[in-house]
């Protein structure tokens, strides 16, 4: 090997090594948590278990630990597992953005969580779902003029939501719509965002700065 080959090599190993370190050693100086009954933490005051968690947030797809996160840092085992479980049900699942954000906004409505709520009824929204189908939720009615999904997707969500339990017919739409792994990953989205807003809502999770409740 010449010297400028060995040279070369030296520097990727010394680059890829720095870029690996960079990634698993995240900025940790503003974490940006908020909570009202539970205390927002400094990464400073966490155990072990609780940076490991911290870690494995910021090295993931969010951009940040708004939300459920603060009050899972007290349960850091299980906090961990959570986060990996909603990193999956919000950014990997079988079904298409717009159908996991309806079941997570008919989530958020059954629950009245004001904060997840907010956050994804602009996510729906971004995704394609309409403002009128956004707005009839919000108000507990039934959404008029929906696309074939969205309609499988709503009827599947709601009556889980409201008679826990569903129908042999909305069963079959949501299966022929989504098939068997996309009806579980609906039911998966559901059950992690119901224990966003559990987690919520009895912290008294504040609206950002200017956001005004929505829902009544």
């Amino acid at each position: 090997m010449s010297r400028n080959v060995f040279v070369g090599c030296a520097c990727a190993c010394v680059l890829l090594g720095s870029l690996l370190f960079a990634a698993q050693t995240p900025n940790t100086s503003n974490l940006g948590l908020v909570g009202d009954r539970f205390k927002p933490l400094t990464f400073d005051e966490m155990t072990p278990e609780q940076k490991t968690m911290t870690t494995n947030l910021l090295n993931g797809p969010r951009r940040g630990m708004g939300g459920p996160f603060n009050v899972l840092l007290r349960s850091p085992e299980m906090g961990d597992l959570a986060q990996k479980l909603g990193e999956y049900a919000r950014f990997r699942p079988s079904v298409p953005a717009k159908i996991r954000e309806l079941a997570i906004i008919v989530t958020a409505r059954h629950w009245t969580a004001q904060y997840e709520w907010n956050a994804h009824r602009q996510a729906a929204a971004q995704a394609g779902l309409s403002e009128a189908i956004i707005q009839a939720i919000a108000n507990r009615k039934r959404p008029a003029g929906m696309q074939p999904d969205e309609e499988a997707a709503y009827n599947f969500s709601n009556e889980l939501l409201e008679t826990k339990q569903v129908s042999d017919a909305t069963f079959k739409a949501a299966i022929d719509k989504f098939g068997e792994k996309g009806v579980v990953d609906i039911i998966g989205v559901m059950g992690y965002y119901q224990m966003v807003s559990m987690l919520l809502n009895v912290d008294r999770y504040p609206l950002p700065a200017g956001a005004t409740p929505e829902l009544k």
